[in-house]
């Protein structure tokens, strides 16, 4: 019990500063994508409501192309991909140099990919869900589309979003674990280096675990509050 109290200290002699910076980079990896992740998802869900068939056959080519490549594929194409393409319009410009791109930016990118896809059908769903008549009431009062869309539609869509985006944020969250694969030292490559080192490997993929446990119950006690929150604000007075 002591060595393993040793090894999870704080200093030199322990690793729990290396697992606190992976605690950090993954939640920071899982905030930055979120936004990104969202708005592309929304984005693709207007196209995929569109009246204009090129913009939904954009939509849906999207949303089946990231939903059917496992997302660890999606990771190495974003990130090996996006180094090979930039090396040659580097080449194209007459510059021969070695690009590399950063593992964050790239496992944003991904990330942020496979969740709005996923995203796109949530709110597709939403927007289904709010009948016709809530537009052209908004018309009906003057209200333009865009104004229509952000005080009549927008609100009633996060409403009815908002379980379905829950259990995204908490699938992002476990999917974070999938960047330490090109080098970025979050929660997952922190244990396993701490683990290939001390030869402990069962105590410290079971910090792991209790880590991401840990990150998802904080999760539910914050998005049980935001749903609370909608729903009293949502409540007719």
């Amino acid at each position: 019990m002591d060595s393993a109290l040793t090894l999870l200290s704080f200093g030199p002699d322990g690793w729990g500063d290396n697992i606190a910076l992976g605690t950090l980079i993954t939640v920071c990896l899982a905030l930055a994508t979120l936004p990104f992740g969202l708005v592309a998802g929304f984005f693709v869900a207007l196209a995929k409501q569109s009246g204009e068939p090129s913009l939904r056959l954009a939509g849906n080519i999207y949303t089946t192309i990231f939903r059917g490549l496992p997302e660890l594929l999606t990771l190495f194409l974003v990130y090996y991909g996006g180094q090979i393409a930039l090396q040659a319009l580097m080449r194209s410009l007459g510059q021969e140099t070695t690009i590399e791109i950063n593992a964050f930016l790239a496992g944003m990118i991904a990330l942020g990919v496979m969740f709005s896809a996923y995203a796109s059908e949530v709110f597709l769903s939403a927007f289904r869900a709010i009948p016709r008549g809530q537009y052209e009431g908004g018309y009906a009062v003057g209200l333009t589309g865009f104004q229509t869309m952000r005080l009549v539609v927008l609100p009633q869509i996060i409403r009815i979003a908002l379980p379905g985006l829950s259990n995204l944020w908490l699938n992002l969250l476990k999917d974070t674990a999938l960047v330490s694969v090109i080098g970025l030292s979050d929660i997952l490559r922190q244990t396993g280096i701490a683990a290939r080192v001390t030869n402990q490997q069962f105590l410290f993929f079971g910090i792991a675990c209790l880590v991401y446990l840990v990150l998802a119950i904080i999760s539910s006690f914050g998005i049980n509050a935001i749903e609370r929150s909608v729903a009293q604000r949502g409540a007719p007075k």
